[in-house]
């Protein structure tokens, strides 16, 4: 397995399709998933090579992606296409992912047990040739990505301060379209105060 983008053989034909129309928009495909049910709903997370992909954007990618698989009519069923972002505790899905995130916290899965175990929750410390590095509380371990059924980082505090700084950095937040946050810790008391 080269990647956790598809898993299924339906979910890679759907990558080939859509992978090429993604890319010339200038977004990387992330994950795509057909999932079952009532009506099928095919999932593609979508991001910018460098991070940050908004509401608007994914839009573009839906209408571009429609387009090429109402061309190409890989599936027979009704479907609905939902595009987004990974966001924060984004899965991890190609080997580069376990480098760029080292340092974060992360959650992954193997397909067979190593050492009595499938489930592996720790910080990840990047990779060395095919593995992937992760620190546990017995020290660091490396697991052949090719072994990985699913991986994805865990949300901390850490991270989300990690994400608003790149963010930020790359001029995808612009933080005068927030509102300011106040605090007023003496109003907090003095109504405890008058309720007493």
């Amino acid at each position: 397995m080269s990647d956790l983008i598809a898993k299924t053989q339906i979910d890679r034909r759907l990558a080939e399709i859509v992978t090429p129309m993604i890319e010339g928009l200038g977004f990387e495909l992330v994950r795509l998933r057909l999932q079952g049910g009532k009506t099928r709903v095919l999932q593609i997370m979508a991001d910018r090579p460098e991070g940050g992909i908004v509401v608007d954007e994914c839009a573009r990618i839906s209408t571009a992606v429609s387009a090429v698989l109402d061309v190409e009519d890989p599936l027979e069923d009704a479907y609905v296409l939902e595009v987004s972002s990974p966001g924060i505790d984004r899965p991890l899905t190609r080997l580069k992912d376990f480098e760029a995130w080292a340092g974060q916290e992360a959650r992954l899965e193997t397909t067979e047990l190593i050492d009595g175990r499938r489930r592996f929750k720790g910080v990840l410390a990047g990779t060395e040739g095919d593995e992937v590095l992760i620190e546990l509380p017995e020290g660091t371990i490396g697991l052949k990505f090719d072994w990985l059924s699913d991986a994805k980082l865990v949300l901390t505090d850490a991270l989300i301060a990690e994400v608003l700084r790149e963010r930020k950095a790359a001029g995808v937040i612009d933080e005068d379209e927030f509102d300011e946050i106040e605090t007023d810790t003496d109003t907090e008391t003095d109504t405890a105060s008058e309720e007493e």
